[in-house]
């Protein structure tokens, strides 16, 4: 009966974690477009929510501890993109606060631009030297596969949002949302082929 219980993961799934992150996200972006609150505060539960990243991350890696399918590449990987999403979010804050705050311009303007950026290049950097430090080809198709469906999402829903601000349907949303869209992407994913690769064994536990 002990090893029974020993033998589950604890804690909820990756798929808990990514779908509350995903639904804080729609909730928070739909309070925004529809002037229910303000950027400032936007951004604040925006940040909020991004925090949700670290029970994810932790979720997924004891997720893949446990079918055996963690190397030392995924858990520096790991450690690399936490690291860059949270400077990530600090430098979009620190820019967005400024620019509401101060009138800038010129050199200073592109400085306070660059403080979401470097972070982005940082998370670039990080899923390049993965893709090259992983030996495994199944874990490295999986971080392949996810990459692209997360690009297919920034393309398809950024074009289509493009499209309907054209027609004026709909208002203008700031260009760095396509780093969530992309990281949301890849979240699902993600998920879908942990999920469709499955074995009858985990489905009992």
């Amino acid at each position: 009966m002990t090893g029974e219980t020993n033998s589950k993961p604890a804690g909820r799934s990756p798929a808990f974690y990514g779908g509350l992150l995903a639904a804080s996200v729609a909730t928070i972006s739909g309070l925004r477009l529809s002037d229910a609150i303000d950027s400032t505060t936007g951004f604040i539960l925006f940040a909020g929510a991004m925090l949700l990243m670290i029970p994810l991350a932790r979720a997924m890696t004891r997720k893949q501890r446990n079918c055996g399918t963690i190397s030392p590449a995924i858990a520096t990987y790991t450690k690399g993109i936490m690291i860059t999403s949270f400077a990530y979010i600090v430098g979009l804050g620190i820019a967005v606060s400024m620019n509401n705050r101060m009138e800038l311009t010129g050199i200073t303007a592109f400085l306070i631009a660059l403080l979401p950026v470097i972070p982005i290049l940082g998370m670039v950097y990080v899923m390049g030297k993965y893709l090259i430090d992983e030996k495994d080809e199944y874990l490295r198709h999986r971080a392949m596969i996810a990459n692209v469906v997360g690009l297919g999402a920034v393309l398809s829903i950024g074009s289509f949002w493009g499209f309907l601000e054209t027609f004026e349907i709909v208002p203008h949303v700031p260009g760095w949302w396509s780093v969530p869209i992309w990281a949301i992407g890849m979240g699902f994913a993600q998920g879908w082929m942990s999920l469709r690769d499955r074995t009858p064994a985990e489905d009992e536990a």
